[in-house]
């Protein structure tokens, strides 16, 4: 006698009370055919849609009693906006009810994948004009650490980026600071002016007052070692401050 396996539920089936009647849920299928997120994707293209629709594509379904559109709105609510998903980790975004290891798991996917794509678009040489150009360069890269970075920005004699290595990890302050480390990269790659840059995870980009001492050791090194110190930029989700703009640190 053979005996065939157990069929499981499907992720669609409507979950039951006891008695066998059906629990109430609010699903996407209940939303009118031109207004649910994949048809208007279809439709309208990726550009025309809110952040939430996008979102509830990933999620693909909600959890009882609220749609994969609630649902998306409720993370987004809780983590203010597309910027604080990217920042939560696995643990936070689980702790959204309806969010379970599994979903966690591809927001964040989705998110690196287009942070890597945004990466890999860019010019491989491209060229730092001005604060700004160098600040959309890193806030790619340091916008969401959760820690405190310090990078440098490797440019050549026609201000193209060489390179951009990561100096520390952990904040950056003038007892600890070893100039030789600063720059090493730098003398071995053979550039001709570096743009230091670090993040500020709180979200504020001011620069403290030991910031600007460490800028000031910095361009002075710069000088002795004949590699200019262009600016030293802060990084605080997307924004930024330039020390070089506000006069701070450079003599």
């Amino acid at each position: 006698m053979t005996h065939s396996a157990p069929k499981l539920p499907s992720n669609d089936a409507e979950p039951t009370k006891a008695g066998g009647r059906p629990e109430y849920r609010t699903r996407i299928s209940d939303i009118p055919e031109g207004e649910r997120p994949r048809e208007r994707f279809r439709d309208i293209g990726a550009t025309g849609m809110s952040q939430r629709e996008l979102l509830a594509i990933i999620l693909r379904s909600g959890a009882e009693g609220v749609s994969a559109l609630r649902l998306a709105e409720e993370v987004l609510q809780k983590f203010g906006g597309l910027s604080g998903v990217a920042r939560a980790s696995l643990d936070e975004l689980q702790q959204v009810h309806g969010i379970g290891p599994v979903k966690a798991i591809e927001i964040k996917a989705a998110l690196e994948l287009g942070r890597r794509l945004a990466l890999s678009t860019q010019d491989a040489r491209p060229q730092v004009r001005t604060p700004a150009d160098a600040a959309q360069l890193l806030m790619l890269t340091m916008g969401l650490l959760e820690q405190e970075e310090v990078r440098t920005l490797l440019l050549d004699t026609r201000n193209r980026v060489m390179g951009a290595p990561m100096i520390y990890r952990g904040s950056l302050n003038a007892a600890s600071m070893r100039v030789g480390e600063i720059f090493r990269e730098a003398i071995r790659s053979n550039c001709a002016s570096i743009i230091v840059a670090h993040n500020h995870p709180s979200g504020d980009p001011s620069p403290s007052a030991e910031d600007i001492a460490v800028t000031r050791a910095l361009a002075q090194a710069g000088k002795l070692l004949n590699i200019e110190v262009l600016d030293h930029i802060i990084v605080a989700h997307n924004r930024y401050v330039s020390l070089k703009e506000r006069g701070l640190g450079f003599d």
